[in-house]
């Protein structure tokens, strides 16, 4: 009996752990495939009223660079309003010398981006844009990126999601660029996998275009510390999946101080976890009720964590399924996580061959163990003390991180 319920238990928990890695190669494999239709132009229709939404707080050293670059990417009709939130220093200042419209918001009892963003959205009210995109206040945004995301919201009536990557610090060390690919598979590689499939993306907290009247039927006010995430799953289950668009990007910069990465890596892998934990169950019972293959599809999309995360629960599930074949109970465990292994390393492979190769070296894609090692911690503060609390994470100048 105890035989049979240890290798029922580990059979199941080995197919738990099949399905992410699965869902993962479909992804990957199928970005390598064309589409063969792209939606929307690179020019919006004329006469389409656009907003820029910026959350800002305490940015006063990359606000101006952010404004000033934004502004080549803009129309003379365009309106780029910034939402000074909780701001200790010179951000209001410094985005009114700019040209921005700035707001300023005050409530130290509701912190968070998503807060900021309802605000913003309350003082568009009484003259709404016919589209407004989300952008951060450190992000370098390309010059076409605003009029692609316009032209893509109007065509297809939805939410838009705009390629959102990351760019190494200078002297960028092996786990940057490790991060940078692991965040491009996530963001890019990912989505274009979704996009064959006909499936929505995530939202992943800029670069994020909306009709007015889809982001205002969902309710934004919250502390959630990853809202994008929260945001995306809301819109899919409201009927209003968001699109990718490969095509509009917008990069942010890898913090080059230790101590601010791992800040800003906690907030982002417990804030996916704790969407993980809460939307999937969701989502899978909705996709059941309302009989939405998507949806479920979508559910099974989000059910993988973090890559790194990924690759440790695999380890250890097979390290004891090797143990229990060995011990002669039964092999199968061991069989199932040996195929979600092949799954999960070709994944990568597919990842790098095509999205990758010029980003990172094939040989320093060896250190990924020694970069799981380092996002080990993190995964097991989320067991003891996960973090739930919106925390912003210290910029650094973008003029001494940008690289291009």
């Amino acid at each position: 009996m105890i035989i049979f319920a240890t290798e029922s238990l580990l059979i199941a928990g080995a197919i738990i752990v099949l399905i992410p890695c699965l869902m993962l190669f479909i992804e990957c494999f199928l970005a390598l495939f064309p589409v063969n239709t792209q939606p929307g132009g690179k020019n919006r229709p004329e006469g389409t009223k656009v907003t820029i939404l910026i959350p800002a707080h305490d940015e006063e050293s990359v606000i101006c660079a952010t404004l000033k670059q934004l502004s080549q990417a803009l129309q003379p009709e365009d309106r780029v309003v910034v939402i000074a939130d909780n701001c200790q220093d010179r951000t209001a200042e410094i985005a009114r010398v700019a040209g921005a419209t700035v707001i300023e918001r005050h409530n130290s009892d509701l912190k968070g981006k998503g807060y900021a963003l309802d605000y913003g959205l309350n003082f568009l009210e009484n003259d709404p844009p016919d589209v407004v995109i989300f952008v951060d206040a450190d992000c370098y945004v390309e010059t076409n990126a605003i009029d692609i995301l316009v032209a893509q919201v109007i065509s297809t009536g939805k939410p838009v999601q705009a390629s959102y990557l990351m760019e190494t610090p200078p002297n960028p060390r092996y786990k940057d660029l490790i991060s940078t690919f692991a965040f491009k598979v996530k963001n890019l590689v990912r989505f274009e996998g979704l996009k064959r499939l006909g499936l929505p993306c995530l939202l992943t907290g800029t670069g994020m275009a909306f009709p007015w009247k889809v982001i205002r039927s969902i309710d934004l006010a919250s502390g959630h510390i990853t809202e994008d995430m929260k945001l995306g799953m809301d819109l899919t289950l409201a009927g209003y999946e968001p699109v990718f668009c490969s095509r509009a990007i917008v990069k942010g910069y890898l913090p080059s101080n230790d101590e601010t990465a791992t800040k800003q890596r906690t907030r982002w892998e417990h804030g996916h976890l704790q969407t993980l934990f809460t939307y999937v169950p969701q989502m899978l019972l909705e996709a059941l009720q309302q009989k939405r293959l998507r949806l479920f599809l979508s559910a099974l999309d989000l059910s993988v964590p973090p890559l790194s995360l990924l690759v440790v629960i695999w380890s250890g599930v097979l390290g004891i399924s090797l143990l229990v074949g060995v011990l002669g109970i039964s092999w199968i465990p061991a069989i199932i996580l040996t195929v979600a292994g092949c799954c999960l390393l070709l994944a990568i492979g597919i990842a790098w061959a095509k999205f990758g190769r010029t980003d990172i070296p094939l040989h320093k894609l060896l250190i990924i163990p020694i970069y799981v090692l380092w996002k080990l911690p993190i995964y097991l503060k989320f067991l003891v003390k996960p973090q739930k609390v919106w925390e912003r994470t210290n910029r650094e100048s973008i003029q001494n991180n940008a690289t291009g």
